[in-house]
């Protein structure tokens, strides 16, 4: 039963974790606003996607700090790093 349990709460964890995922690289404006709840607002999106355009892809999550206008001071950094991704589909919460 214990075993059973584990693997349930392992389940929901990944899942949980893909589900949210917001890939920096390839997300639209709109897709990065949705992330408001970790403080990009509509011009650190445009900021993301400018920097993207300028020094291509994002290798790595704390790459995001590279952005003009986007650090601990300005952007809740720990919710941040937990919803965003450099691969995969952008998966947004409905």
């Amino acid at each position: 039963m214990k075993t059973v349990l584990t693997a349930v709460v392992m389940l929901f964890a990944f899942t949980g974790s893909v589900y949210a995922a917001i890939n920096i690289n390839t997300a639209t404006q709109a897709e990065l606003e949705a992330l408001k709840s970790a403080g990009i607002t509509t011009i650190k999106a445009k900021a993301i996607i400018a920097y993207r355009t300028k020094a291509g892809a994002f290798k790595y999550v704390d790459d995001i700090e590279k952005v003009d206008g986007i650090n601990s001071h300005t952007v809740d950094m720990e919710q941040l790093r937990t919803a965003i991704t450099v691969t995969g589909p952008t998966v947004l919460r409905k």
